[in-house]
């Protein structure tokens, strides 16, 4: 990977880097901030949303002074891969802020144009893991969080790949994008029109089928923690978190949601809360 800008913030360093996706057949850019000392550090991976690249939680955020009091790593991948000539861009015009580029929804595509690109669980779950544990101090440990878009691929990838992360959480999660119009329009265009092949993606399907269990059973997650504004604009039509809240208390899973008055999708909401997240992160990912 190279590094592009790097910067001291909090007494630990942050590096924006670009590298050569094997996955995505792409150049692909994410910003890594390790505290300072030797470590070796646990990761947390924050996934961000539609329309947003590694810039908006790096920039916007505010969490490296909870990182760095917490000895973790961050790493924020951009939302998709990017390019000029990359295929799925003359299908998906630019304006369509909710398909294509910015808009990757941790799947890989099955579908025409999008397939050959547009791997991002791949580039998340094998790629960058690999790439960050070969390149930084890790402990070889990490949990996963995101936001709206990135916290339904937060979910989900926890879930389908519970052995990879010791703790998942989301702030304001397309809960269910099997029953949204953000989820139905980007799944038909990736995963294509069978609806069946959906539901692995879709993070209250999964948790309601028992989805997130470790090797030999033992649930992997001892707590979901999610953070949802009640002024949202898009809590009832697109993230719709009480579907998510019913899909765990069938299946037996603790899943804390906070309902945080007046606080609306924005970063602004992240800001406010995200210490409480990397603390949730780093009791977990300090017990072994």
């Amino acid at each position: 990977m190279e590094a592009t800008k790097t910067h001291i913030v909090h007494g630990g360093t942050l590096r924006y880097l670009k590298h050569d996706s094997v996955t995505t057949g792409t150049s692909m850019t994410l910003s890594v901030f390790v505290p300072a000392g030797e470590g070796p550090f646990p990761v947390l991976i924050w996934l961000s949303g539609l329309t947003c690249s590694e810039d908006n939680f790096t920039t916007k955020a505010g969490a490296y002074r909870a990182a760095a009091e917490q000895g973790l790593i961050i790493v924020a991948p951009d939302t998709s891969p990017r390019g000029p000539d990359l295929k799925g861009r003359a299908v998906a015009d630019d304006a369509a802020y909710d398909l294509g580029q910015g808009a990757g929804f941790y799947v890989d595509a099955t579908e025409t144009p999008w397939a050959p690109h547009f791997r991002m669980e791949t580039y998340v779950v094998e790629e960058l893991i690999a790439l960050i544990d070969a390149g930084f101090p890790t402990t070889k440990t990490r949990s996963i969080s995101g936001h709206s878009m990135g916290g339904h691929g937060a979910l989900t990838l926890a879930l389908r790949h519970p052995e990879l992360f010791k703790s998942v959480s989301a702030f304001a999660p397309i809960a269910s994008p099997t029953r949204c119009a953000w989820g139905e329009k980007a799944f038909t265009a990736y995963l294509g029109e069978d609806r069946s092949l959906w539901d692995a993606h879709d993070a209250a399907k999964l948790v309601e089928a028992g989805a997130g269990q470790n090797p030999g059973g033992a649930g992997a997650f001892d707590d979901i923690l999610i953070d949802q504004g009640d002024a949202d604009g898009f809590l009832v039509d697109q993230l719709k978190p009480e579907l998510l809240v019913a899909a765990a208390k069938a299946a037996g899973q603790t899943l804390t949601l906070r309902m945080q008055p007046g606080y609306d999708h924005s970063y602004f909401f992240m800001a406010s809360f995200i210490a409480d997240h990397i603390g949730f992160h780093a009791k977990r990912l300090k017990t072994s």
